[in-house]
């Protein structure tokens, strides 16, 4: 059996997961004084670190009863470490203070830390902190440091694409998928995982796409009609189309990098089945301007977000354009945002809601915690369809990565669903001269 470790938690890996405490075995878990200060601060608000905040401020509320804190206190459970919360003192080594500053509670976090090294010589001693920054500072200091690893999607190279290219498949198979007759995908040589699937078949220089459903077990003719005048420029493009339109596929991911159409292309389908559905959200995370809040914007709610949705409206100006020559479509889609059956707002607004019979789009969801993403999802009332939009290499958030963002771990963790398609956009077709920068900068 491993030597039992202590490892301390950083803020940012309760702001990540608030249940982060019983994810470490059998090995003691300890809070730096400063920990409990920052999540006071920041226990107040709306945004999901404020709910993360909360929850672990009850959670060690339930712990302490009756009991000090600042004594080991036995987490729950037959294979669980103990608990502390670490008081502020200095060691009497290496001082981060003194080295780095004292401006910092990040200081004051590390020397906790080293504190234990020294109350703890026969233990390991790990600070776990998803602040790149702070985790190097401390292994500076010969401390130990590592990112917080639950819910982390290793080789995300190799993550589920949706897609798969079958050669040498028999002719006629291809000849029936071409005039859109389905067919039982025991008849096809084809090594799906047991998921939704797209597929490019081939036979020589014959082709076609064709969707596995997973429920009836039949290979779908996927074809590649325009949907709202927005017309699929590759085959991926179409396979996202076709996920999208499929009244049985209620949660849809789409991948991909700029200027691969992913927005576009949910929005597009979302006016196509605006008849099916009570309201067409669409919404993004509001990432703060050089970690400031956007309470500091001038102006009421709707000036403060709009720098942030204004690529979305982008996306629905160039629907618009491709109705140029139909006055009454244009006015429709303005009709629809008027009286709100088109809603566009950050994602803290739908902080409560139950999302029933809403065509529900998030787009840069790579920007969400797996939590976040569960919150959502969990939101969905009746006849609602969910799609998360987003590239897992584009992160704007200090604290997340291609392998620990919530669309990642939706990827990997729902691919078996039968009521999940995702689709892997590889293709831009924004113009070339992006694609220029996508391929070679």
């Amino acid at each position: 059996m491993a030597a039992r470790k202590i490892f301390v938690l950083d803020t940012s890996v309760i702001l990540y997961d608030h249940n982060a405490l019983n994810n470490f075995q059998e090995h003691d878990v300890a809070i730096p004084i400063q920990v409990l200060e920052e999540l006071d601060n920041m226990k107040g608000g709306n945004e999901t670190r404020n709910f993360e905040a909360r929850g672990f401020i009850r959670m060690i509320d339930q712990l302490s009863r009756k009991k000090l804190i600042n004594q080991w206190i036995h987490l729950k459970g037959q294979v669980k470490g103990k608990f502390k919360v670490i008081l502020s003192g200095r060691p009497k080594g290496l001082d981060a203070e003194q080295i780095f500053g004292n401006s910092k509670f990040d200081h004051q976090i590390i020397n906790a830390a080293l504190m234990l090294m020294e109350e703890n010589p026969g233990k390991q001693v790990v600070l776990v902190s998803k602040d790149i920054c702070l985790r190097l500072k401390a292994k500076a200091l010969n401390l130990a440091a590592e990112d917080y690893e639950t819910g982390k999607i290793k080789n995300v190279d190799a993550l589920y694409t949706g897609k798969t290219t079958a050669k040498n498949i028999p002719e006629t198979l291809i000849d029936t998928l071409k005039h859109k007759t389905a067919v039982p995908a025991d008849s096809l040589p084809l090594d799906h995982p047991g998921a939704n699937q797209f597929y490019s078949l081939m036979h020589g220089r014959k082709k076609v796409n064709a969707f596995y459903d997973r429920r009836t077990h039949t290979l779908i003719p996927v074809t590649a009609d325009p949907v709202f005048r927005i017309k699929p420029r590759n085959p991926e493009q179409a396979f996202a189309l076709h996920a999208l339109a499929n009244p049985d596929i209620q949660l849809v991911s789409i991948q991909g990098n700029a200027g691969t159409g992913k927005t576009l292309l949910a929005l597009a389908s979302a006016l196509e089945q605006r008849k099916n559905y009570r309201q067409i959200y669409i919404t993004r995370p509001v990432i703060p301007l050089s970690n400031r809040e956007i309470g500091f914007l001038p102006g009421d709610a709707k000036s403060k977000t709009d720098p942030f949705l204004a690529p979305i409206w982008d996306n629905i100006r160039f629907i618009k354009e491709q109705y140029a020559d139909d006055d009454r479509m244009t006015a429709k889609i303005d009709e629809l945002i008027a009286t709100e059956k088109i809603a566009i707002a950050p994602l803290a607004f739908i902080r409560g809601r139950t999302l029933t019979k809403i065509f529900f789009i998030v787009d840069e969801a790579q920007n969400l915690t797996p939590h976040e993403i569960k919150t959502i999802i969990s939101r969905a009332g009746e006849h609602t369809k969910i799609v998360f939009t987003g590239d897992i290499y584009q992160i704007d958030t200090p604290y997340l990565d291609a392998e620990s963002n919530g669309l990642s771990y939706l990827i990997e963790n729902v691919k078996n669903h039968p009521r999940y398609a995702h689709v892997t956009l590889q293709r831009g077709e924004r113009s070339e001269l992006a694609n220029l920068a996508n391929e070679l900068l």
